[in-house]
């Protein structure tokens, strides 16, 4: 790490955008830091958890293709319903990929009696009983409309314009350092294809996106083509699976582990070359076609997009696929007060979030020094040259190691502070067996309460026999 000039930073209030998980985990640790002398938090929901505040109503904004970062957000599902409520991504019957052992805060575990997944209900229940403790920080029905940086005595501060959306009274609040944790399950990425604007024309209803699903039921007979292999691409192609016409078709750009889609029920077909507009139908890579096609499910995944960010220059976003200009997928560099939870994919995101909450709170109390803004740009260089279209993709295994060199690293004399998880040997095993354990799960009624139940015992500690000096020689 580089050096950095003791005290720089000058960090007293602090604004927090987003009540979800990596904002109501940030601010806990900065809490917890007794450095700062106020935190707000803003959510423009009526309630804390994110993406996983679930609305029964989808999102009513569907725009084929959407390829750009730049379009406004989705509003209120009834703009003059009191509270007003914003449609999220969480489908009616979901469960977390992610075993509750992993998927839990380090000092809030998930009731005893959980499922091993829990469902979103439970995650929700989880994440409000968790911020009972910060609660009186949040402003909820409070939307932020714009960021704007200024320059006073040579540090930043943050003008942030807030409107209650109950009142419509506005306000503008300086801070001196901002959370961005308002996530990134907002914009629908859906790819230009050829002719998907005229058959989206042609066809209104017929494309839709997974953002929008909520339940099997609209899909009832009809032949269906699910667009994608993510978790919630699966997800949702099993759901639909046993309503639809047989076989769904699932169309991917890698192949799919063979019993994942022995349990969709689905036959996999290559990536949409075109859509035929006359023939309600879609020509594949490989030439095949499919003719009079009821409903194409586009689960390809959400663009970075911070619409009240649009005044930094240069600009976070472009493309919507990273965002630019940040160290260690967290701080921006030019302005190191201002910061990005929650952005690496492929995950298990709610220890992340704590691990980069505690290193943002010891840094803003300049317990930590950041590495100079020239060696923080090389790092950012090199990720970009290593990871390429796929920046915030981490790689398998990524978060246990940043988890525990986390927590590691700030056990140092003088970074004192809420302490962030740490992984022992059992739970980076279920990181590793958690995909196939989910599997299980799904295949056996999603009922069970441990990975045990599932038939994934933990083998037990790596036992390393010692050697004597005369065996290594």
């Amino acid at each position: 790490m580089g050096s950095q000039v003791p005290g720089r930073f000058a960090v007293k209030r602090i604004a927090v955008i987003g009540a979800g998980p990596c904002g109501l985990a940030s601010a806990k640790y900065l809490l917890a830091q007794r450095a700062f002398e106020s935190i707000t938090i803003y959510e423009q929901q009526y309630e804390v958890g994110g993406v996983w505040n679930y609305s029964p109503v989808p999102s009513q904004t569907l725009r084929v293709p959407q390829v750009s970062a730049s379009c406004p957000p989705d509003p209120p599902l009834q703009p003059k319903e009191t509270p007003p409520v914003f449609p999220t991504p969480m489908y009616e019957v979901l469960h977390t990929n992610i075993p509750r052992a992993l998927m839990q805060f380090s000092d809030a575990p998930f009731p005893q009696d959980s499922l091993v997944f829990p469902s979103r209900e439970v995650v929700q229940d989880y994440l409000v009983d968790y911020a009972r403790d910060i609660r009186h920080l949040i402003k909820f029905s409070t939307q932020v409309e714009d960021i704007r940086l200024r320059q006073d005595d040579g540090r930043d501060q943050w003008d942030v314009d807030v409107v209650s959306l109950q009142t419509g009274e506005t306000a503008t609040v300086t801070y001196d350092a901002v959370v961005v944790a308002s996530g990134h399950y907002s914009v629908t990425y859906l790819p230009e294809v050829r002719n998907i604007k005229q058959f989206h024309e042609a066809h209104p209803g017929v494309i839709t996106h997974s953002k929008l699903y909520r339940t099997p039921e609209p899909f009832a007979n009809k032949k269906v083509l699910v667009v994608g292999n993510s978790a919630s691409g699966l997800d949702i192609a099993a759901q639909i699976s046993p309503v639809c016409q047989k076989p769904l078709l699932l169309s991917v750009q890698t192949a799919t582990p063979p019993a994942n889609l022995a349990h969709v029920g689905a036959e996999e077909v290559s990536v949409i070359d075109e859509f035929l507009v006359d023939e309600r139908g879609v020509k594949f890579r490989d030439g095949r076609v499919e003719k009079n096609i009821d409903a194409v499910v586009f689960s390809t995944g959400y663009l970075f997009t911070f619409p009240f960010l649009t005044s930094l220059k240069p600009p976070l976003v472009t493309d919507g696929r990273r965002v630019h200009g940040l160290y260690q997928h967290l701080f921006s560099i030019d302005h190191p007060t201002m910061v990005f939870p929650g952005l690496p994919i492929k995950v298990v995101p709610f220890p992340i979030s704590e691990s980069q909450a505690a290193v943002v709170a010891r840094t803003w109390a300049n317990l930590l020094p950041l590495p100079s803004a020239e060696d923080m740009k090389r790092w950012e260089e090199d990720e970009a040259e290593k990871r390429g279209p796929s920046f915030h993709v981490w790689p398998k295994g990524a978060d246990a190691e940043y988890i525990n060199s986390v927590h590691d690293w700030l056990q140092q004399p003088g970074t004192v502070g809420k302490e962030p998880p740490h992984w022992d040997e059992e739970q980076v095993w279920e990181r590793q067996i958690y995909f196939e354990a989910k599997l299980k799960f799904e295949m056996e009624g999603r009922t069970a309460h441990s990975l045990a139940e599932l038939g994934f015992v933990y083998p037990g500690p790596t036992v390393v026999e010692s050697t004597t000096a005369s065996e290594t020689l």
